[in-house]
């Protein structure tokens, strides 16, 4: 299966705000745990997700820098 790195790229947007989304709420609820084990695991939670979204921002700016390359290619 070909993905285009057009598509690729506009699919890691929707795609670091939903991880986003859960890494600010994991940390956002972090504040209401007592219990040091559930704490810790809340943030390794939220942590994740925030792992999560750098690697999509990663793979969409590749994306969207090979889509460019192409692009001045095909120009030149």
């Amino acid at each position: 299966m070909f993905i285009s790195p057009k598509l690729a790229a506009l699919a890691a947007a929707p795609f670091t705000l939903v991880c986003l989304g859960f890494a600010i709420h994991g940390f956002l609820q972090t504040g209401e745990i007592t219990d040091p084990q559930q704490l810790s695991d809340a943030r390794g939670f939220a942590l994740f997700w925030l792992f999560l979204a750098a690697i999509a921002i990663v793979c969409g700016a590749l994306s969207w820098w090979i889509m460019k390359g192409q692009q001045e290619q095909a120009d030149s």
